[in-house]
């Protein structure tokens, strides 16, 4: 585990969550918030995955926004894993959650295909071959692609949802057409939810919803603006996600 000298105890959801999470190199922060907030609650006893989990920031903010799910994480890195479990343990949710240590591309036994009613990621932004990635390891594992591309976190989504269960992943926008082909034929009732930094402004991030193997074609989002014009401050849709654990409904 990192050692504690080397780590930051951050808050989310106005302190509802409490993450450790390395000093240097990626931290999470907005994302994956709004990750969780965009992924439908499930009943009590309903499985959901997260891919790629990190330190649990996106799983955990889900689970104590859904008290009745049974959470589970993958993390490729065993470090960052016995800080998710650390976390989940004081968040008082070991009970719940279980983070376990493999790669998407080879995922370890524990993991049930075809056994989550929901499946989310927040998978590396940039494309290997667009820009240079971080020298810092984590940062650069965190945000540049490695050997699992776009379309093989998209196929390790489809692979662990139920039939007809849901999948969620927060992305860049300009890779919106990438990823709508990558789930043409295999996922319908796909929603589009563009992330506005202000009104007016083109949309850097979006998140995409679907359900594995339905039809039905696609739904633009009206989407979250969250700032105001001029203003660094949280609009009260984005405040009400971001501090007071509300869904992205």
């Amino acid at each position: 585990m990192t050692p504690p000298d080397d780590t930051v105890t951050d808050r989310f959801l106005d302190g509802r969550v409490m993450v450790t999470q390395p000093r240097h190199g990626y931290r999470a922060a907005m994302d994956p918030v709004l990750l969780a907030a965009a992924v439908p609650a499930v009943r009590p006893g309903e499985r959901v995955l997260e891919l790629g989990c990190g330190v649990g920031t996106a799983l955990l903010c889900y689970g104590r926004r859904v008290p009745a799910a049974h959470l589970t994480g993958l993390e490729i890195d065993p470090a960052t894993a016995d800080l998710a479990r650390a976390n989940a343990a004081a968040n008082g949710m070991a009970d719940r959650a279980a983070v376990l240590t493999g790669d998407i591309l080879a995922p370890p036994e524990g993991l049930t295909p075809g056994g989550y009613h929901q499946v989310f990621a927040n998978p590396p932004y940039m494309d290997a071959a667009s820009g240079e990635a971080s020298p810092v390891e984590g940062r650069a594992r965190s945000n540049v692609e490695g050997d699992a591309r776009l379309k093989d976190w998209i196929a390790a989504l489809l692979a662990f949802a139920r039939p007809k269960g849901g999948i969620t992943l927060i992305h860049r926008a300009d890779r919106v057409d990438e990823i709508m082909a990558r789930l043409r034929g295999k996922a319908g009732e796909i929603t589009v939810i563009p992330l506005w930094p202000r009104a007016a402004t083109p949309a850097k991030r979006v998140i995409v919803r679907a359900r594995k193997g339905v039809r039905g074609g696609a739904i633009l989002h009206p989407g979250l603006v969250l700032h105001g014009e001029g203003d660094t401050r949280y609009t009260d849709a984005a405040s009400a996600i971001l501090r007071d654990a509300a869904a992205l409904d």
